[in-house]
């Protein structure tokens, strides 16, 4: 994997991973909460696991099916992309 794919990654995981935090914390509050097309978004844009584990450690968004669904979905579609990437030669003539 190229080293700026590895970083891009790694740094969505992370703002995926807070803002479940931060969008669990706002809720406990009942502030302005952050909104789901954004969770989604971050997600989409490769912070799916981050967004997974923050589901699982801030018990956040866990009854809602469309991300009972929705974030393992978005997790199997860009293993899937990132295998076709990968093999690309393999698989392609």
């Amino acid at each position: 994997m190229n080293a700026w794919l590895l970083m891009w990654v790694l740094v969505w995981n992370l703002i995926a991973f807070a803002l479940m935090g931060v969008d669990k914390r706002k809720a406990r509050k009942n502030q302005w909460r952050v909104p789901e097309k954004v969770l989604f978004l971050s997600a989409i844009l490769g912070g799916s696991v981050g967004a997974m584990v923050g589901m699982s450690l801030f018990r956040h968004k866990t009854q809602h099916w469309s991300f009972r669904i929705g974030m393992p979905g978005i997790l199997v579609l860009q293993i899937a992309l990132l295998l076709a990437w990968t093999f690309r030669g393999l698989l392609l003539p």
